[in-house]
């Protein structure tokens, strides 16, 4: 196989695009004795003349049947080219992320706006579910980051934090609870818990025995809403995961002890991210105040 140099063959093309040897050093920028160089050089390599020796431009057989193939190579090539800039300077391309529904809902909307406004020619994809799933999505190559807690066996993933989210009380404001400005673990004894995902955040803390006492467990946000607008029941949750677009409840700060939750940046071990993943996770950072 012969090894071949484009700017040679860029060389051919002027030649035969500009009908000479003075047309293509002009067009290059380059001397003519430079292309003539260039030129020779290249035959040399493939052993066939390209041009004929009789002073002239015009091509040989063998030239004739190269100067397509010069072309169609240097598009390739000029086409991977501009594909690979454009996508390390954010112009085209497609990043996907996926989020606690708590972090989507409260920063990425800000964080994807200026994104898009800087980079019109990206796309954005971004998914939300719980912990496990945003772990399972970064751990089989479906997204390029996500943003969550992590739980379980992380050997694999790498974890940035970027917050500390406090847990507390929610409840209605009819609750016997709701006109506390903080609470102690010990203020909840007797009511009604109800268990959630994020109950676990209680798992191996002086509060864990307020979980064996909960007779209720429910998965989602819609149905603990309604049963916490009934006024007989609080449930645990972080701050983040609150959503605050409910005016009839409350939350409430839970101290001694304090228990909170690290949300990061969840990124495959060892697999580097494309530079339009970089940049939505600095914007993320700002946002959150890093």
């Amino acid at each position: 196989m012969v090894p071949l140099k484009l700017q040679q063959l860029r060389y051919v093309l002027a030649v035969v695009d500009s009908g000479g040897f003075k047309g293509a050093a002009k067009l290059l920028h380059r001397t003519q004795p430079a292309l003539s160089l260039g030129i020779r050089e290249l035959e040399q390599r493939l052993g066939s003349a390209i041009f004929e020796k009789s002073g002239n431009t015009r091509l040989t057989p063998f030239g004739a049947l190269c100067v397509p193939r010069f072309r169609e190579l240097l598009g390739v090539h000029d086409r991977v080219a501009q594909d690979l800039d454009d996508i390390v300077h954010r112009r085209t391309g497609r990043v996907e992320v996926v989020t606690a529904p708590s972090v989507a809902r409260r920063y990425m909307p800000k964080v994807l706006n200026h994104f898009l406004r800087q980079h019109p020619g990206l796309e954005v994809v971004l998914h939300d579910g719980p912990s496990e799933v945003v772990a399972d999505m970064v751990r089989t190559g479906e997204v390029e980051f996500g943003v969550s807690a992590l739980w379980g066996d992380s050997s694999d993933l790498d974890f940035e934090p970027l917050l500390e989210d406090e847990v507390g009380v929610v409840c209605h404001h009819t609750h016997p609870l709701a006109d506390a400005n903080s609470l102690r673990w010990p203020d909840l004894r007797g009511q009604t818990l109800i268990r959630n995902g994020t109950s676990r955040l209680l798992e191996g803390t002086p509060a864990a025995d307020l979980l064996s006492d909960s007779r209720v467990y429910i998965s989602e946000m819609i149905s603990i809403v309604a049963m916490l607008e009934t006024g007989t029941a609080y449930t645990t949750l972080p701050r983040l995961a609150f959503e605050e677009g409910y005016s009839s409840l409350r939350f409430i700060p839970l101290l001694q002890p304090a228990i909170s939750r690290s949300v990061g940046i969840i990124t495959q071990r060892g697999v580097s991210l494309t530079p339009a993943a970089e940049e939505v996770i600095a914007l993320l950072r700002g946002v959150i105040g890093v």
